[in-house]
């Protein structure tokens, strides 16, 4: 027999799992909190420390059945989602700024040089690691992690524990979004990368002109300097695009969290 003084403690601790579902599983797809130098148990603090005013604040009561139920997983299975969903569409605008630098690294004739990257735990190109280093600088700056902690908060309300369905439209725009990414990181490549393909031009018109000339001892070192010189002149610009991608992956994780 459980004393008195425990008897709600199965209760309680059953709340506090769910409370931390949907906090936990954004935070897995967000970028910055769910990269592996992340300890989890870090994680797990913040979703409980997200979590619980989030679920006391929405009424909320356990499945007459337990968790282990179908309705106890349906339950689960719309926390993760709609926690995916948010971290998401958030990695979505930050993974904008890798997609210009994959772009910059491979005009610039760097697409072999690669370090491995600690957000994903994979080698990825220098030019790359260096602009998510930037993205990643600016998402804390401009307050990412606390307008993110926000957006879980508010999607409780919405999409209370229980009824946290998305529905076709708001996955569709989800998916339409994740089409953005490419734009995204053009649009942010393009200063450098369009000079560095007339600088490329330049080269083949050199080496067409004098063709004893080794166009391969001349044109990389040319582009790699270009290259260099373009990313510190367009550093203010490109870092005013990648601020704008990150602040529309937050607008759609909003607008997701408000059920649209």
């Amino acid at each position: 027999m459980i004393p008195t003084a425990f008897a709600g403690v199965e209760t309680q601790l059953w709340l506090w799992m769910i409370a931390m579902i949907r906090p936990g599983a954004a935070f897995m797809a967000a970028p910055v909190f769910g990269a592996p130098a992340v300890p989890m148990q870090l994680r797990t603090v913040i979703a409980l420390a997200i979590g619980i005013p989030a679920l006391a604040s929405t009424p909320f009561v356990l499945p007459e059945s337990g968790i282990a139920s179908f309705a106890g997983v349906a339950l689960v299975a719309g926390e993760v989602l709609v926690g995916l969903a948010l971290g998401f569409a958030t990695q979505i605008g930050f993974s904008a700024a890798m997609v210009s630098g994959e772009v910059i690294g491979n005009a610039m004739g760097l697409g072999f040089a690669g370090m491995m990257d600690p957000a994903s735990g994979t080698p990825t190109p220098a030019i790359s690691q260096f602009m998510s280093i930037i993205a990643t600088f600016l998402f804390l700056a401009i307050g990412g992690h606390l307008q993110l902690a926000t957006i879980i908060i508010e999607s409780y309300k919405a999409l209370p524990p229980g009824e946290a369905w998305m529905g076709a439209k708001s996955l569709q725009g989800l998916a339409l979004f994740g089409g953005d990414l490419f734009a995204a990181g053009l649009a942010i490549a393009l200063p450098v990368g369009f000079a560095l393909i007339l600088v490329q031009l330049v080269m083949a018109m050199l080496a067409r002109s004098a063709p004893q000339m080794n166009i391969f001892s001349v044109g990389l070192p040319a582009t790699l300097l270009a290259g260099l010189v373009l990313l510190a002149i367009a550093a203010p610009s490109m870092g005013d695009g990648i601020t704008a991608s990150i602040q529309r992956g937050l607008a759609v994780a909003h607008q997701l969290a408000l059920g649209k």
